[in-house]
């Protein structure tokens, strides 16, 4: 269903607050070999809540809840940030955490080739946003791919030394065409993502579809 249709339904007078974010999608082969790399991980690190494949993304910017009529302010924000942006390629590549891989709250996949690229797209969306008034983060983008969360986080020395292993291990080229607005909704088993609505790096507005 195009984008249009599924906005216009989120957006009626009296309906709740939409968690949302603006993300890259990324392409089947990728998600399939970091799914294959969380599998290795999870052997390691079962008390990790490791996200599902099809769930994998690039963040640009989390939204939180937005009420429905703020919508046509985010969408035409988007519009704007997207509109003289180039497409570019990153390459997916490396593991890590934050804070740190010793004690890891967060554990992703980092992005190599692309990175500045990517974090100038984050700039734009970031720019536009906030001249819509939505608040701007509070540290520097540093592009990733979130892997798994710890329940509670400790050292770990085995995931430490396969984090390590890994920094350079590359899971795939993306080729970067558009920006996604992703909500988010969440579950006793964990989160499910909708794509509501995209626009194409050049200015052109997309149907939603699955990039895999």
């Amino acid at each position: 269903m195009p984008a249009r249709g599924r906005s216009a339904r989120l957006s009626g007078r009296g309906a709740p607050p939409v968690r949302l974010f603006v993300a890259l999608r990324l392409p089947e082969p990728v998600r399939a070999a970091l799914g294959a790399e969380i599998e290795r991980l999870r052997r390691l690190a079962p008390a990790i809540a490791w996200v599902p494949p099809e769930n994998l993304h690039v963040t640009l910017k989390f939204l939180g809840d937005v009420a429905p009529d703020r919508l046509a302010a985010v969408h035409a924000a988007l519009a704007d940030a997207t509109a003289e942006a180039t497409r570019f390629d990153l390459v997916i590549e490396g593991l890590g955490a934050f804070p740190a891989p010793a004690r890891p709250r967060v554990l992703w996949a980092g992005i190599g080739e692309g990175h500045e690229a990517l974090a100038a797209l984050a700039g734009r969306v970031e720019a536009a946003l906030g001249a819509a008034g939505f608040a701007p983060e509070a540290r520097p983008y540093t592009g990733h791919v979130t892997l798994g969360r710890a329940r509670a986080p400790r050292a770990d020395p085995a995931l430490a030394a396969a984090l390590a292993a890994a920094r350079a291990r590359r899971f795939g080229r993306v080729r970067v065409e558009r920006v996604s607005l992703m909500q988010s909704h969440l579950h006793p088993r964990g989160a499910r993502y909708t794509e509501l609505a995209a626009w194409g790096l050049g200015g052109s507005r997309e149907n939603v579809d699955d990039p895999g």
